[in-house]
């Protein structure tokens, strides 16, 4: 069963909230921004959040009113698994402790993410047969293993998270990894205090795609400089359009 209301993300802009509830599992919960254009491009964007976060967290709700309203392009974020309108407990990072120690915490969550693409593909108002996906920290723990199980997916921007041979699902993640092809923007920060300068490379290097390119700044892991999301929205939709790559990029290599 799936039950839709009105509502606003935390910039005032409408939007759709969805909660999916399932027999034997949990309820998935997340909020879709519909273009206010007549035509759509055929590409839903998918955004993860960090683990401090939920559906609404900066700059979720800037990109997606971007992307909705300049672009026509819909885009759906759903809560974390202990977050915002599903959290447990304290919900945030004190929550998602226990449950990312859990064997079945990215397989659980990729058929969260699964439930709600299927939710929002059947909407009247979204024709969409391709994907895009932007999501940072434990928005990529769940992007990588979502990214590697959708197909056509057109670009994705990952990072702030990285691969250590004794974290938890290391070899998961390596697996997923290996199977995403599409183009990717990684971003890391230099000085990041829970995923080191190696174990983020580790992460870059794992994936399968010929066109990846990484993006390193000074800093801890949630001072990512808001340029860094803006040439993502660009890099996006380059991939998205067919337009290769964004122009600043482009106007470097001149």
């Amino acid at each position: 069963m799936i039950e839709w209301h009105q509502a606003e993300d935390t910039q005032g802009s409408p939007t759709r909230e969805f909660r999916i509830v399932r027999n034997g599992q949990r309820d998935v919960t997340g909020a879709v921004w519909l273009p206010h254009k007549d035509a759509m491009l055929d590409t839903l964007m998918l955004f993860g959040h960090g683990a401090s976060g939920d559906r609404y967290q900066a700059p979720i709700t800037s990109l997606a009113n971007r992307f909705a309203t300049e672009a026509g392009i819909p885009v759906l974020s759903i809560d974390g698994p202990v977050h915002g309108l599903r959290q447990v407990g304290e919900g945030g990072r004190t929550a998602f402790g226990p449950e990312y120690r859990r064997d079945d915490c990215l397989s659980d969550m990729v058929t969260d993410w699964h439930a709600a693409i299927d939710a929002t593909l059947a909407l009247d108002e979204v024709n969409a047969s391709r994907f895009a996906y932007l999501g940072l920290s434990m928005g990529t723990i769940f992007g990588i293993p979502l990214v590697g199980s959708l197909e056509n997916v057109t670009a994705a921007t990952l990072g702030l998270f990285g691969i250590h041979e004794r974290s938890n699902h290391a070899q998961a993640h390596a697996a997923h990894a290996a199977e995403i092809t599409c183009p990717v923007l990684y971003l890391m920060q230099l000085e990041d205090e829970l995923f080191p300068r190696d174990t983020c490379l580790a992460a870059f290097d794992a994936l399968a795609s010929s066109d990846k390119r990484i993006h390193a700044n000074p800093g801890l892991h949630p001072m990512v400089p808001a340029a860094e999301f803006r040439f993502a929205f660009d890099f996006l939709m380059q991939h998205i359009t067919g337009g290769g790559e964004p122009a600043r990029a482009a106007a470097v290599a001149q």
